[in-house]
């Protein structure tokens, strides 16, 4: 029997695989797909059964919207080639998603009349010490300078949430709040920091602020007070972006912040250590402390800087 009997015609295969003849065509010019036989005389592209799983994948990629460059990568390169590949594709993808999503946000806006304006009411204290866990973050000194973005805090009104975030591009700070009541269309602005350390030290007395946003700044109000804060200009990082590549947590602890705070103001380096008895046992030297805490994940330590991990801590205290 012919070799040739077992092959099908472009269109065919074309219905097959779910692409049509003229992508066959042009992924055989690409050299991504060639046909299993070019009939000489007439130049008809054949195709053999086998080729199905190459040429659905071919497909797929090309529906994920990946540039044919890559999806040769995917294809004929390694597993560990394709998934770095992927992987980068996905931020791209997740990253002009937002930037999509933020452009329509604000076209509707314009179209609602609504001026661009969102407001949303959350607690004085929760707002004071968001405030107070995200700032550390922010940059200062040299990179400040060099960066004037980083050295503010982004607030951000999503329609169901209130974030607050900073980053000095090596940590990067992040406060959710569940607001009471929102109006308005999703917002956000960045304040300079020192003048959101000053809000929340106003904030903190009152039982409920409201936090309004338009193409001026914010304007935090309550009591009968109100604090206007002018926004500062620029583009802050995609952070979003950062988040979804970070992978689910493996360890979580929970330890009383207070006997954490007290192991932590000794000098010298500090370790952390799982306990199956106490759940964490803080060493610095040759002293061990003892604290009990609920833990999750596999056993843990790692050491730390407590001039690094003692202002996390504080930032956390309202």
């Amino acid at each position: 029997m012919d070799d040739t009997e077992a092959l099908v015609s472009i269109g065919a295969f074309a219905r097959r695989v779910g692409l049509t003849p003229s992508a066959l065509r042009f992924y055989d010019d690409c050299g991504v797909l060639r046909p299993a036989r070019v009939d000489p005389a007439t130049g008809y592209r054949y195709y053999a059964p086998d080729q199905e799983p190459r040429a659905v994948l071919v497909r797929r990629l090309r529906e994920a919207g990946l540039p044919l460059v890559d999806a040769s990568v995917v294809l004929d390169g390694s597993p560990e080639e394709a998934r770095a590949v992927l992987a980068r594709h996905a931020r791209r993808t997740r990253a002009t998603a937002a930037a999509a999503q933020a452009a329509i946000d604000d076209i509707l806006r314009d179209l609602s009349g609504d001026a661009g304006r969102g407001e949303a009411r959350v607690g004085g204290a929760e707002l004071a010490g968001a405030v107070r866990q995200v700032a550390p973050s922010a940059a200062c000194g040299a990179v400040r300078e060099e960066f004037p973005v980083l050295g503010c805090v982004l607030v951000e009104l999503t329609g169901q949430e209130v974030r607050l975030v900073a980053t000095d591009r090596y940590r990067l700070a992040v406060r959710v709040l569940r607001p009471t009541a929102v109006t308005g269309g999703p917002r956000d602005a960045l304040v300079d920091v020192a003048t959101m350390k000053e809000v929340a030290s106003w904030a903190v007395r009152l039982p409920e602020v409201g936090i309004e946003i338009d193409g001026r700044g914010v304007r935090v109000h309550g009591g009968g007070d109100q604090r206007d804060i002018p926004a500062a200009d620029g583009t802050f990082p995609s952070y979003r972006v950062i988040l979804d590549d970070l992978p689910a947590a493996r360890h979580r602890l929970i330890v009383d912040r207070d006997a954490l705070r007290r192991v932590l103001a000794d000098e010298g380096p500090v370790i952390l250590c799982t306990d199956e008895r106490h759940g964490l046992v803080v060493r610095h030297g040759t002293a061990e402390t003892a604290l009990r805490a609920v833990r999750t994940g596999p056993p843990l330590r790692i050491a730390f800087d407590p001039d690094v991990l003692l202002p996390a801590v504080e930032a956390s205290v309202r």
